[in-house]
């Protein structure tokens, strides 16, 4: 079971929507709900229920939890928690992308300017 699933999962069940959760979690809607896809499957089980959105009103969640998914919430809860923190990337300080940032330096004299001819 993959640590971004039940942190996904738990987004879910804090927002009750699909783009606040995603919001939350700064990923992608579509990636919040691939997450509680495989999350589903892996437990074989749903944990969250869509509301039709006919059924909403306004400022309702449109995501509910299930019996299971209220109780597999605070496992869920304590899986994350026990976690180990990420393990910081090799390299030590992150390097700017070519391309990008501030002009080489030249050294030497620089060239005359020349005008264009025809102009």
């Amino acid at each position: 079971m993959d640590i971004d699933w039940l942190k996904h999962f738990l987004a879910i069940s804090d927002e009750g929507d699909y783009s606040r959760a995603a919001n939350a979690a700064h990923v992608s809607r579509a990636t919040i709900q691939a997450s509680l896809a495989a999350l589903e499957a892996e437990r074989g089980e749903q944990l969250v229920h869509e509301t039709e959105p006919a059924e909403v009103e306004a400022g309702a969640p449109s995501l509910t939890l299930t019996p299971a998914g209220i109780a597999f919430r605070p496992e869920a809860r304590a899986r994350v928690a026990a976690a180990p923190p990420p393990a910081p990337k090799a390299g030590g300080k992150a390097k700017a992308s070519k391309g990008r940032g501030r002009a080489p330096v030249v050294k030497g004299e620089p060239k005359p300017f020349k005008k264009r001819q025809g102009r």
